[in-house]
């Protein structure tokens, strides 16, 4: 009857992360309209990033690693994530985006979650197999209750933290934990925002042929991400030892970007970007500058997650290709918006699921095709370290 525990723990971890997310959102909605009220907070990036650079420096320990330590820890490891983690990368994620700095949210969201979870699995003395899974619940109750898709979070735990094999023995709670964890935050008052797929093509091998060309070029957009962010990172860290200096490198490079390109349309979350793309409006390199500046942002160490700005990139380069292959902007908006980001994590089964909660049942298959042809082209490389490649090429 052990079994009988995984409905009220998933319960207790998705009031915490639904609380916790429900907190997040709203804060973040409130510096984010602080930020666009008072563009002069820009000129604090450097300064802001330096801060939080510091910050980690003194009190991050192990919590500096973000979202990869929480995977490791449902792979691998004691199933112990730092409490310290949740207030860390609550105040890392808010001061990047009050200064203007582009990134996401569900880095946030996955680590305050974890981090809360783990907290109570020791509280409650589980054993270390059992704060494992409670990890990956908090994983899911992160994810799921932050972009309003609960099925996604939870199979999106289950995969970024997969080796080899899924842990379907923890579908149930991860669910659990993942609705309870969504209707939380929306019982806090939480919106999300909403995007219509538009019009779907009709079923041919025409539309299939063009759904596979536009997934060929998601999955390189987030190889390139991926190596960018990456590649950044290494160049920041080989020409400025101190992570304080890197971080305000870096804040100075993204104040030199937007006034070079005479635009902010690229900094925080970058959600009009988006709103522009399934209108059909969207800029053309859009796609590439949202990329460029939210690699910048990241590889020189600021706080923030990468899934919103994929969904950016990957809409923006759906719509810019909707002229050349004759199909309705918001359609490759919304498989570009699913497979950009299914590509960079490595967890096309999530992103379809995630697609399928967003937009309908209409565009399964499509949506199923462009995931797993993005990730299989996107190659081995992954934004987390702690994933499995099983979608990608073997060579």
């Amino acid at each position: 009857m052990k079994w009988l525990k995984w409905i009220p723990l998933p319960v207790l971890i998705g009031i915490a992360a639904g609380s916790a997310s429900a907190l997040f959102i709203a804060s973040l909605d409130s510096v984010t309209l602080l930020q666009t009220k008072h563009p002069w907070l820009l000129w604090l990036l450097p300064l802001g990033g330096a801060a939080v650079s510091l910050i980690y420096m003194k009190f991050g320990n192990e919590a500096g690693r973000g979202t990869n330590l929480v995977l490791e820890q449902v792979h691998s490891g004691s199933g112990h994530v730092p409490l310290r983690m949740a207030p860390l990368v609550l105040i890392g994620t808010l001061m990047t985006h009050l200064f203007g700095g582009s990134a996401g949210r569900e880095g946030t969201a996955v680590q305050m979650s974890g981090s809360l979870s783990s907290a109570i699995g020791r509280k409650l003395g589980l054993t270390e197999s059992e704060r494992r899974r409670m990890v990956l619940c908090g994983i899911g109750a992160g994810f799921g209750s932050v972009f309003g898709t609960p099925i996604a979070g939870a199979l999106f735990g289950l995969e970024a933290s997969a080796r080899g094999s899924m842990r379907y023995e923890a579908l149930l709670p991860c669910l659990i934990a993942s609705f309870t964890g969504h209707w939380v935050t929306l019982a806090w008052g939480i919106t999300h925002s909403h995007y219509a797929i538009g019009v779907i093509p009709e079923l041919s091998w025409l539309a299939v042929l063009k759904v596979a060309a536009a997934a060929i070029a998601f999955g390189l957009i987030s190889s390139l991400f991926v190596q960018l962010t990456a590649g950044l990172k290494s160049l920041f860290a080989r020409g400025f030892k101190h992570p304080v200096l890197r971080s305000f490198v870096g804040g100075t490079v993204i104040i030199a970007l937007v006034y070079g390109l005479g635009s902010r349309d690229y900094l925080g979350l970058g959600l009009p970007l988006m709103e522009e793309a399934f209108a059909g409006d969207g800029t053309p390199l859009a796609f590439l500058w949202k990329t460029l500046f939210t690699s910048v942002t990241l590889g020189s160490g600021f706080i923030g997650g990468e899934v919103t700005p994929l969904f950016v990139i990957g809409s923006s380069l759906g719509s810019v290709l909707s002229a050349s292959l004759a199909m309705p902007a918001s359609f490759l908006a919304a498989l570009g918006l699913a497979s950009v980001f299914g590509a960079a994590s490595k967890t096309p089964i999530a992103c379809t699921i995630l697609g399928l909660e967003l937009f309908g049942m209409e565009g399964a298959l499509y949506l199923l095709l462009a995931c797993f042809i993005s990730a299989a082209v996107s190659g081995r490389t992954g934004i987390y370290e702690a994933d499995v490649r099983a979608y990608a090429p073997k060579r």
